[in-house]
């Protein structure tokens, strides 16, 4: 059986041609789809012949919600979801002054082994899907009765590492049949794949890039980011700025504060140092704790000032705004299942 959400409108059209019906047809089943429906039946405009077809062969899948989690600060929402195989995944509902978000998980589980992040836990269960990762913001727009226009690919997993199914999920969602989400509306963050970053300049280059950076020489991230072992500073900084040359794109560099180990005056300077001339932004995130990782996570005031000494240097820095903490939501801390 064919997961309807998994296809892009091309490989819908082809779908609906082999089932001996008009390429037309499958534009009004796919923006059913994407107007939330997922009974074939309400296609009231599809022949019925079509629909007793698709009913056969294919299905229109869906995440089971297994939990709803509501901080009490700030609306944010933290969903568990349940793929067809059992495993779990979460997913993040945010409200911003400027519109609905969503932080939505592209794999169960992670590889890539960052210290301080709960979503690497217990490794790598598999990939999701197109229809899986776009299934968590459909859900979360059933559950919520609000509309989504922002979407972070910053949960479990490393989108990098699911490329081909992160990128038919930016297809489906930017069409103007499904979602029309804007790509300039849409940030995916990886930890430095650098061969994807290439990738990604070239065939997305309106989507918004975040860059998990966090050290500012190879030992101290490297003690934190196994990747850097592949990826060291001196091959992923030159791909960043090749990035930026290429797309005129800005890229977000995320850096996740840790008492004692990357926060001093010193790393600032490097940070400023590492990053002089590139159009970035920086993005300073005190330490969401996991209590596994034995890390400690350092005072907003003290990313304060760490921002203050970016910004004198001509780098322009913000902090984090600290959403869903009280329900275990926050960058790092999204896990496989719960």
């Amino acid at each position: 059986m064919i997961n309807l959400r998994n296809l892009q409108l091309k490989e819908m059209e082809t779908l609906i041609k082999s089932m001996g019906q008009p390429a037309f047809r499958a534009k009004q089943v796919f923006s059913w789809i994407y107007k939330g429906v997922t009974d074939f039946d309400q296609m009231t405009n599809v022949p019925k012949v079509l629909r007793d077809k698709l009913a056969e062969e294919t299905y229109i899948g869906r995440l089971k919600m297994l939990k709803v989690q509501k901080s009490k600060t700030d609306g944010t929402r933290k969903y568990l979801y349940e793929l067809e195989d059992g495993n779990t995944i979460e997913s993040v509902f945010m409200k911003y002054k400027y519109g609905n978000s969503i932080c939505v998980s592209s794999q169960a589980g992670c590889r890539m082994g960052c210290r301080f992040c709960a979503s690497t836990r217990n490794g790598l269960e598999r990939d999701l899907t197109a229809g899986e990762i776009l299934s968590q913001l459909m859900e979360a727009e059933a559950d919520t009765g609000e509309k989504i226009g922002h979407i972070v690919i910053m949960g479990t997993g490393e989108p990098f590492d699911n490329f081909d199914n992160v990128a038919a999920f930016l297809r489906i969602v930017n069409d103007k049949n499904g979602l029309n989400i804007g790509m300039r509306n849409i940030t995916v963050s990886t930890c430095g794949l650098v061969p994807m970053i290439e990738r990604f300049a070239e065939e997305f280059p309106q989507v918004n890039l975040a860059i998990s950076l966090h050290g500012t020489t190879d030992e101290i991230r490297g003690s934190m980011m196994p990747v850097n072992k592949k990826y060291p500073l001196d091959v992923l900084i030159p791909a960043c700025k090749a990035y930026t040359e290429k797309t005129g794109r800005r890229i977000t560099f995320e850096y996740t504060m840790v008492n004692g180990v990357n926060d001093s005056d010193a790393d600032a300077a490097r940070l400023a140092g590492l990053l002089r001339g590139m159009l970035c932004h920086v993005n300073l995130i005190p330490l969401n704790k996991v209590a596994e990782s034995g890390f400690d996570t350092v005072s907003r005031k003290r990313a304060g000032e760490f921002a203050e000494i970016l910004e004198s240097k001509g780098i322009p820095a913000t902090v984090r705004r600290e959403l869903g903490a009280d329900i275990d939501a926050a960058c790092g801390q999204l896990r496989l299942g719960n």
